[in-house]
């Protein structure tokens, strides 16, 4: 068993309220985010991948610039733009790649992620 791991980067905005930070989460900010997606299987005989790259790549990239120096208040689909919820919404978005087993949401400047790992039952 395999699994491969795709990074990409987006700058994107938000507000939170109802946050134990306050004013100063409440105030539209932004941050540069690090997502990872993860596939696990076995390589395909004939092209000795657990999944074309190239593909991986190209549905990485819509969603990236769904996100990407956007405010994400105004992603709908997303919901409140928390770590929690980023992650939620790329696994619905790349979950047809192949067998997504986790996606990361990371705000490295401020030492923080969030791993989703699909729903659960």
């Amino acid at each position: 068993m395999w699994e491969l791991t795709k990074s990409f980067r987006f700058e994107a905005a938000h507000s939170l309220s109802g946050t134990t930070f306050g004013a100063a989460s409440e105030e539209i900010h932004g941050h540069s985010f690090r997502a990872e997606v993860t596939v696990r299987g076995t390589p395909d005989p004939e092209t000795g991948m657990v999944v074309d790259l190239g593909l991986l790549q190209r549905a990485i990239e819509d969603v990236r610039l769904v996100l990407d120096h956007k405010f994400l208040n105004k992603i709908e689909a997303l919901g409140k733009p928390t770590l929690e919820n980023l992650s939620r919404f790329v696994w619905e978005r790349l979950q047809h790649i192949g067998k997504l087993t986790r996606v990361s949401i990371h705000r490295d400047s401020c030492s923080e992620s969030c791993t989703y790992y699909g729903p659960q039952g």
